[in-house]
């Protein structure tokens, strides 16, 4: 069986390969590591393997696992985040990836200012208008970016989206209207740089259709049980 540096080093290969189709560098592309359900060892593997930023989905898993991982790694919510969570998930991780409402943003902000902090925060919406699936409408992404920009505690640093579990041909699109939704909101907020979007399954496609971060769980980490 593969260990955990294998499968980083052929992720790793692929990022690359799919970046050189789309005429970009590949170091415009970050790798999160995504951890739900792994143990802290799962996690020191992967930093082993050359990991810098792992994403966590829930803040229960997230406030037992962070404080038992050896090294230095950037921490990411990526998974929907409730109201009453957000004063944990502004102690615990570096990125909130999962931002989808002026009224979430003023409580990280909040807290973010009781602990003199600031933090990074993505924008997430929800491109393919799933009513199951969080995110803003897209429609109402430009008033929630300006409702951000007036948070001195928070830096909102671009995109983010969970797609539906469709082809390829079917997602690229999407992926192509979260680059599109970027570009206007950078015009006006010039921080607004990344595209979290592509998983293990579609990342590839993700990074030619112009993702900058990529959330990849089980084909770094293994199958979930």
């Amino acid at each position: 069986m593969s260990s955990v540096k294998d499968r980083v080093e052929a992720i790793e290969r692929r990022i690359v390969a799919a970046c050189d189709r789309s005429g970009r560098p590949w170091q415009e592309v970050a790798l999160v590591a995504v951890s739900k359900t792994f143990g802290p060892e799962a996690v020191e593997a992967a930093i082993a393997a050359g990991i810098r930023d792992v994403g966590e989905n829930r803040i229960q898993e997230a406030r037992e696992k962070i404080p038992n991982v050896k090294g230095a790694v950037r921490w990411h919510m990526i998974g929907h985040l409730q109201s009453n969570k957000a004063k944990d998930a502004v102690a615990l991780f570096d990125v909130i990836q999962t931002i989808d409402s002026a009224s979430l943003a003023d409580r990280i902000a909040r807290f973010a200012g009781e602990a003199s902090k600031r933090i990074d925060v993505l924008l997430q919406v929800n491109v393919g208008g799933e009513s199951q699936k969080s995110g803003v409408d897209p429609a109402d992404l430009p008033s929630l970016a300006e409702h951000v920009s007036r948070l001195p505690e928070l830096r909102a640093a671009g995109l983010m989206t969970i797609p539906p579990l469709v082809s390829e041909e079917e997602v690229r699109p999407l992926f192509a209207r979260l680059r599109s939704l970027r570009d206007q909101i950078r015009e006006r907020h010039e921080d607004c740089r990344e595209l979290s979007m592509g998983m293990s399954a579609d990342f590839e496609v993700a990074i030619e259709e112009g993702a900058t971060i990529v959330r990849i769980g089980r084909a770094i980490f293994g199958g979930r049980g």
